[in-house]
């Protein structure tokens, strides 16, 4: 499988961007996809996941702000992301864990 993340951008304090991952074949195929975030100079944290069974669960530093979804029938995750704050600015990747699978990053950048 193949994994194509895009969506990212530049936005204000407070704005909102939607990011989408979209898998080469259905992602029914995949148990679990991973949202990943880095900052320069800084390891690659996991900020959501979603599985198979639809259970799904964020890092605090994004609950209740973030939300990770799943549309079967376009094979993408998608990752909305409400009241973005300037320490959101990351390079943010999906993943597939069982399948060892990145896709590309994406650039946010949150301007305060």
């Amino acid at each position: 499988v193949q994994l194509q993340a895009s969506g990212g951008g530049l936005v204000q304090a407070g704005g909102s961007l939607r990011l989408s991952c979209a898998a080469s074949e259905s992602i029914d195929s995949l148990d679990r996809v991973d949202w990943y975030r880095q900052v320069d100079g800084k390891e690659r944290e996991v900020i959501a996941f979603i599985t198979k069974r639809n259970t799904f669960d964020y890092a605090d530093s994004v609950k209740g702000r973030f939300t990770i979804s799943v549309d079967n029938a376009k094979n993408t995750v998608y990752l909305q992301m409400n009241r973005l704050k300037p320490e959101d600015t990351a390079v943010y990747y999906c993943y597939a864990p069982w399948q060892h699978t990145w896709g590309q990053g994406t650039q946010v950048t949150v301007s305060s």
